[in-house]
């Protein structure tokens, strides 16, 4: 794919693309031809349908999207030149529509501000996923299966082809590595729109590959996530190649995670270096206790972690990190401190989550966390945080339905910026996720105990 930055002219322009992001954090499009795009339109945005991107039911669900100009980019392709832009939605009486992700982000990032701690919030986050040569799958109530070829040595195609192993992929090179075509071009098209992008490369199982983001304030880097996302798979597409952000695709094999690390700066500089555990200042280690906290309770982990396949990346043994603790330079730990970083550069990375989680309310979520972890001056070591070894008081739930009954619990750090109405939709959508996957038998099963 071909894009490029927006050099604010729109006589160059065929179709103006409003993005929109649903209550799952996925990518919609409505496209006006340009003899529409007029200032007018751009000022006071175009009327649509909320009812249908799966927010909490309001009194009126016709909104209004407003294009951020500010995120715009250039698509050719086939042949038409599209001007791209996120957008903001808000109710026709002219407020911010409450529920929506862009919303919700930007919220959050004004309690910081009248909080006096911070005034943004930073996010760098880590994008890994699987790419296939070819995916197939059924379930009906007769049958169930997926099946899924990889030039790196999986699936029946590939018995005869070299393989470096199923786990031995770390920064493989080609010709081991078939897929470094997939994340130059990404890279190259997500430069090209604005994402500031740190390096790329393959990861540690078979057909897994991440490309990491660079910082940017929470809202962009939520947009960065959705966008990067869309990208990626465009690219696999052109190339015949099918991508997947789910957490586990495949059995006895890594897991992929959304890391993000992360800190709040005040005056242009980070608040979380100091003379603490690990480097960190009072406020960085009372900031992981809140988020900690608020992950062990189920609440946190309900936005970061919120599909029944994310229960199948948490678990031991795969470096997804399954309990609540915090140390420095482990892999293992929920909240890991870099190793690498010189005297006066402390940040945290956020290790458990992972991308089916909408960005958008799992940053937001997370700040709030760590900002009511500052509020109460939590310490971390005397929670019972410290280190990065298990033990039972400190192991996260396991489980979706477990999650969601920590959010119904533990949602009062939330308010200032979650609706009442969206925590409940968002539970009562993911519980029937969780119904349709829980209530099915697997082939496992049938191994165990037909």
């Amino acid at each position: 794919m071909k894009l490029s930055a927006y050099s604010g002219d729109l006589s160059t322009i065929d179709y103006l693309s409003f993005l929109v992001v649903d209550v799952a954090g996925q990518l919609h499009s409505v496209a006006l031809p340009r003899s529409y795009a007029t200032e007018k339109v751009l000022k006071n945005g175009i009327g649509f349908d909320a009812s249908n991107f799966g927010f909490a039911q309001v009194h009126k669900s016709d909104m209004v999207a407003v294009p951020d100009l500010t995120t715009a980019f250039v698509e050719d392709k086939d042949g038409y030149v599209t001007l791209h832009a996120f957008c903001n939605v808000m109710t026709t009486d002219g407020e911010p529509f409450a529920q929506y992700p862009r919303t919700v982000a930007s919220r959050a990032i004004d309690v910081l501000k009248a909080s006096g701690i911070g005034e943004a919030a930073k996010m760098l986050v880590e994008l890994e996923f699987y790419v296939f040569d070819d995916v197939a799958y059924s379930t009906t109530v007769d049958h169930s299966w997926y099946s899924v070829q990889s030039a790196e040595g999986i699936g029946a195609d590939y018995e005869d082809t070299p393989r470096f192993g199923l786990s031995k992929g770390y920064h493989r090179m080609g010709p081991e590595d078939k897929y470094g075509l997939l994340r130059n071009r990404a890279v190259e098209a997500m430069e090209a729109a604005g994402i500031l992008v740190k390096y790329h490369h393959h990861e540690v199982g078979a057909a897994q590959l991440e490309i990491e983001l660079n910082f940017m304030d929470l809202v962009r880097a939520a947009d960065a996530v959705v966008l990067g996302k869309w990208i990626i798979k465009n690219c696999a597409d052109e190339l015949g190649l099918f991508v997947t952000f789910m957490p586990k695709p495949m059995y006895k094999i890594a897991g992929s995670g959304m890391h993000v690390h992360q800190f709040i700066e005040k005056g242009g500089k980070s608040i979380f270096p100091g003379e603490g555990l690990h480097g960190l200042s009072e406020e960085g280690l009372a900031y992981t206790a809140g988020v900690l906290e608020h992950a062990l309770s189920g609440s946190l982990l309900a936005w970061s972690n919120p599909s029944t396949n994310s229960y199948r990346r948490l678990v031991p043994g795969y470096e997804a990190p399954v309990s609540a603790t915090f140390a420095q330079g482990s892999r293992a730990a929920a909240v890991r401190i870099p190793g690498y970083l010189k005297k006066g550069e402390a940040r945290i990375e956020f290790r458990t989550g992972d991308a089916t989680a909408n960005t958008y309310y799992f940053l937001a979520a997370m700040l709030l966390a760590g900002l009511d972890g500052i509020t109460r001056r939590l310490d971390p070591v005397k929670k019972g945080f410290s280190g990065d070894k298990e033990t039972p008081k400190n192991t996260f739930p396991t489980g979706l339905y477990h999650v969601l009954s920590g959010l119904a619990k533990d949602k009062a750090y939330l308010a200032p910026v979650f609706p009442d109405e969206l925590i409940a939709a968002w539970i009562e959508m993911k519980k029937k996720e969780a119904e349709y996957v829980y209530n099915a038998p697997v082939p496992q099963e049938y191994e165990l105990y037909f």
